[in-house]
């Protein structure tokens, strides 16, 4: 797959739109190509997890594409002159390649992660909305900081059985993406996609911002009111130092430029 990226802190972010994703990733799968893509979602806080975590970092740089998931990645793009015009998130990957798969027919999908309530929303919620889309599986693993061999060839096991085109992950960041770049090449699905806070937002568990709040960026705002412990972090450390980074990363690129070769 090709899409026209820009660099952000040197990890290449799609500028999109989400359709020209999705038409490359539906084609993708229609073909069988193996083994599955995968993509991630670049945020502000991911690039400073990333920048403590060599294994998130290498899951992001190997992703087939990356996509400007949160409103600090927009403003670094235009103000540095690049032209990433607006956020996708991983619930709009989600949506938008589902509805794809839904006019498509005769395509499946498996959910990897959260509870069995969630999982059972998702089932029910998915069987309204796009009822031409095949659920193949559902599993919700153990909770755990990491998965030991056993959980990892029971969860590959579950998930190749159900011959899936789609897989999607929700782990949390940065346990899923890790576990998607570590177990690809093992993976029977055509594109893997870990999109963590979506299983709530789609299951209903999580009410997500409405569209004026997401077209000015602030989607972050209510997300913090509701989860302020588990939040607080990325909005007010993460968040900064990401625009510290950019701009020292931008200062850095400048100078090499002007070095005379």
């Amino acid at each position: 797959m090709e899409f026209e990226t820009e660099s952000i802190v040197g990890y290449p972010v799609c500028r999109g739109p989400v359709s020209s994703i999705v038409k490359q990733v539906t084609d993708r799968i229609q073909n069988a190509e193996r083994p599955c893509c995968y993509f991630s979602c670049l945020n502000p806080h991911a690039v400073e997890m990333a920048a403590r975590d060599a294994a998130f970092q290498s899951a992001l740089l190997d992703a087939d594409f990356l996509t400007a998931d949160g409103v600090g990645v927009v403003y670094v793009s235009r103000l540095t002159g690049g032209r990433i015009a607006q956020r996708i998130t991983g619930m709009d990957v989600f949506v938008s390649l589902t509805q794809a798969m839904n006019d498509a027919g005769d395509m499946s999908c498996y959910f990897l992660g959260s509870t069995e309530e969630t999982l059972e929303k998702l089932r029910a919620r998915m069987a309204t909305d796009y009822p031409r889309v095949n659920i193949s599986g559902t599993y919700s693993p153990p909770f755990k900081a990491e998965f030991d061999l056993r959980d990892t060839e029971m969860m590959i096991q579950r998930i190749n059985e159900a011959k899936a085109d789609v897989l999607w992950v929700g782990l949390t960041a940065p346990k899923q993406e890790k576990w998607i770049h570590t177990n690809r090449h093992r993976l029977d699905v055509g594109f893997a996609g870990p999109i963590g806070a979506a299983f709530d937002f789609y299951a209903g568990n999580i009410k997500r911002a409405g569209p004026t709040l997401q077209r000015l960026g602030l989607e972050w705002l209510p997300r913090l009111v509701q989860e302020p412990r588990r939040l607080w972090k990325r909005t007010f450390i993460s968040a900064p130092s990401f625009f510290i980074r950019s701009f020292r990363y931008r200062l850095s690129q400048s100078k090499f430029k002007g070095t005379p070769q």
